[in-house]
């Protein structure tokens, strides 16, 4: 006689509850390629975008994330913020890549649940050495306000980006100490100040190479260029 096996309180042809997420999220994933959310510059939202055959999640940095071609993004782990998924990311090499330049066209959309089938991470493989972004750190930006207490003036130099920050803080440094003493006489009318931030990627062919002449030299050629 033959008998017949099923999991144990389910009728025959029934999925089982963990069948049935399977299911569920395969569904998901099939509804998020077929019907991808746009994502528009400025949304400030997670966005799904591709790295190789994978589809991955990425946080956008504010106030850099408006650009039509380039923007900076983070990559985090699919599974983001529920407990547990920051240990299994920095094994997989989620957690210490830092801000990327992300082509606007890799990007699929905003991110969906669905898509974390689709991630390194769901495979159980740590993300490429070579994920097809450069670096998009830090920059400086050497300004000139006008010392009325208004906000007009202009922007004499952009430096960046710089590959580690402890490179921007130190041309921070050589670039305030050089000022110091000058900041009202070089630009009359104006103060001239240097401020630290992260790098503006969607604008990036408006910097200087930090590392392909000195700060303090750029400073001297801005404020030369300004008083011509």
């Amino acid at each position: 006689m033959k008998r017949f096996f099923r999991r144990r309180g389910h009728a025959p042809g029934a999925l089982s509850p963990e069948d049935q997420a399977v299911v569920d999220q395969f569904r998901a994933m099939l509804t998020a390629l077929r019907t991808p959310e746009p994502w528009a510059p400025g949304s400030a939202r997670d966005i799904a975008v591709r790295i190789g055959p994978f589809i991955e999640r990425a946080h956008t940095r504010p106030g850099d994330d408006h650009g039509p071609d380039m923007i900076a993004i983070a990559l985090v782990h699919p599974g983001t913020p529920h407990a547990g998924t920051y240990l299994h990311g920095r094994q997989l090499g989620y957690t210490e890549r830092g801000w990327l330049r992300c082509k606007t066209s890799a990007i699929l959309g905003c991110w969906q649940p669905g898509y974390a089938m689709l991630t390194h991470a769901a495979a159980g493989l740590p993300l490429p050495d070579d994920v097809g972004m450069e670096l998009a750190h830090y920059a400086l930006y050497i300004e000139a306000r006008k010392r009325d207490d208004s906000l007009d003036g202009l922007t004499l130099l952009r430096v960046g980006p710089y590959t580690q920050t402890r490179h921007a803080q130190q041309d921070h440094d050589r670039i305030t100490a050089a000022l110091d003493g000058r900041e009202t006489t070089l630009v009359p009318g104006h103060r001239v100040s240097v401020r630290y931030a992260p790098f503006d990627v969607s604008d990036h062919q408006l910097f200087t190479d930090p590392y392909e002449a000195d700060a303090v030299a750029l400073l001297d050629a801005a404020v030369a260029g300004v008083s011509a």
